[in-house]
């Protein structure tokens, strides 16, 4: 693997782990430790720990901080308040999404932007070239490390590492606090996997210290290092879009489904050709499907109708470790796309059928 890769803090404890490695986004990551199937039924049923520190953080502050938010984003800033977070996306010029990320409100003027790994520096000179605000914009993606501690039993099992009670922190919102003894660390009630949990984001020297804890503190609850192609089963199942394939710069939030992140009580980039969309329709949606038999549909694969037309293309696709069978998303011609609708996909020479369903495709117990 190239020596040019970017690696976290925890990369030597991944190798000593022998997690399985592979480059994502300019990083060397861990894609599996023990195996997708086993990690991804753990953190449905126990708790999971990944190292998303790859992923990047931009601190807007000033008078205008909100401003060029509003500015940039779909979803209406003025709700937030402090400790509260909020997911929305940005929309480009054309119809299409630049990123979608999570906001942090810490205060009235300073907020904090988490980018997907792969869109760091697009985001950060996105926002950059439309500040003409009072406010500034720091990308300090290569100060930060984030744990992903992910499941029903996330919770109780951190609870021993902070002083207060952890449920106080509810979804989507967020402390900054001692955490494992170390200062300043973010505690999040977010995640990309629908079974709860927390993500906490601390700066780079307590990186070893707080997996430790966290690894020590999780044993009783069968904690597991969990790599990232079980993160994209997790959120697969759940219906959640992946930035690259679900969503990207040719798909707009209102055929994306976003409609609810997309708010137009405010004035925004491309705000007017996405109403019109909302108001006037799209011709194409988002769809979830579930194929019969055992082939997995994969990103790419042609979506027919019964007259062999090609309606859309799936964009992400696997087998559901808790359903046991294969599920995808992908984009449908509008009138095909509607729950209990049939369609096929082309798995190599052959059609499948697959029926439309409704989201989310497993729903955890907890």
């Amino acid at each position: 693997m190239s020596t040019s890769l970017k690696k976290t803090e925890l990369n030597a404890v991944h190798h000593n782990l022998g997690a399985k490695m592979i480059e994502f986004a300019g990083f060397e990551m861990p894609v599996s430790y023990s195996g997708v199937n086993e990690e991804h039924i753990n953190v449905r049923k126990n708790v999971g720990v990944f190292d998303v520190s790859h992923m990047g953080e931009f601190f807007i502050t000033g008078e205008q901080a909100e401003d060029l938010l509003q500015k940039v984003t779909t979803n209406d800033v003025s709700k937030l308040y402090d400790g509260k977070a909020q997911y929305t996306c940005m929309p480009n010029e054309d119809g299409g999404i630049v990123d979608d990320f999570i906001l942090y409100r810490f205060h009235q003027q300073k907020y904090m932007v988490v980018a997907n790994a792969s869109n760091i520096e697009k985001d950060f000179n996105w926002i950059v070239d439309h500040n003409e605000f009072d406010a500034r914009v720091d990308d300090r993606s290569e100060e930060y490390s984030l744990l992903a501690i992910q499941g029903p039993k996330a919770v109780e099992a951190m609870q021993p590492l902070y002083k207060d009670d952890l449920n106080d922190i509810k979804f989507y919102h967020f402390k900054v606090d001692e955490f494992a003894e170390c200062e300043d660390v973010i505690i999040s009630g977010t995640g990309y996997t629908g079974s709860g949990g927390l993500e906490i984001y601390f700066k780079n020297k307590y990186a070893r210290k707080i997996w430790d804890s966290v690894i020590d503190a999780g044993k009783e609850f069968n904690i597991q290092p969990t790599g990232l192609a079980a993160r994209d089963t997790l959120r697969l199942e759940m219906g959640l879009c992946l930035y690259g394939n679900d969503i990207d710069d040719t798909t707009s939030p209102i055929e994306a489904k976003l409609g609810w992140i997309t708010k137009f009580t405010k004035d925004f980039i491309n705000a007017d050709q996405l109403k019109k969309q909302k108001e006037e329709g799209v011709s194409r949606k988002l769809t979830a499907f579930m194929v019969e038999g055992k082939a997995i549909p994969r990103h790419g694969f042609s979506i027919l109708d019964q007259d062999d037309q090609q309606i859309g293309y799936v964009t992400s696709g696997t087998r559901s470790p808790m359903l046991e069978k294969p599920i995808g998303l992908g984009y449908v011609k509008v009138g095909n796309h509607r729950v209990g609708d049939n369609f096929y996909v082309q798995i190599r020479k052959r059609k499948v059928l697959a029926r439309v369903v409704k989201l989310p495709f497993y729903k955890p117990s907890s």
